[in-house]
């Protein structure tokens, strides 16, 4: 992932397009990737997770965000991508955005219960008004 982002920031296409698992570089706009990467001013790489990918794996994950400029405003892609090793290489196979955890709020306390802020009034006269 780090040597993709450093790709980028160098407008390194033909090491883009290389990187790519073979049977997804159909798909490759190399004039997009080419304007992109020369257009952006590259701000950084911050890798959230990895799983898999060591010597002895056939796959791994990469989690990641990179942070760019483009036109003064600063812009961010979360994402989780897959990588393939092919005949001793890593290879780009996909990426995919996660999806957000969702918040767990708990549930209101209804007016008579006793506030869950410990201050032992019912919750209607403390903190529900």
């Amino acid at each position: 992932m780090r040597a993709r982002y450093s790709a980028y920031v160098k407008a390194n296409i033909d090491y883009l397009a290389a990187s790519l698992s073979p049977d997804t570089r159909d798909d490759f706009d190399e004039g997009s990737a080419r304007r992109w990467a020369r257009e952006s001013k590259w701000l950084g790489l911050q890798i959230l997770d990895v799983r898999q990918g060591g010597e002895s794996d056939e796959v791994g994950e990469v989690e990641f965000v990179a942070r760019w400029s483009e036109r003064g405003q600063e812009l961010g892609h979360h994402e989780r991508s897959l990588f393939r090793r092919i005949d001793g290489r890593w290879y780009f196979v996909e990426g995919h955005t996660p999806k957000k955890t969702p918040v767990v709020r708990e549930a209101r306390p209804k007016p008579n219960e006793p506030c869950s802020c410990g201050s032992g009034l019912k919750f209607k006269r403390c903190h529900g008004r």
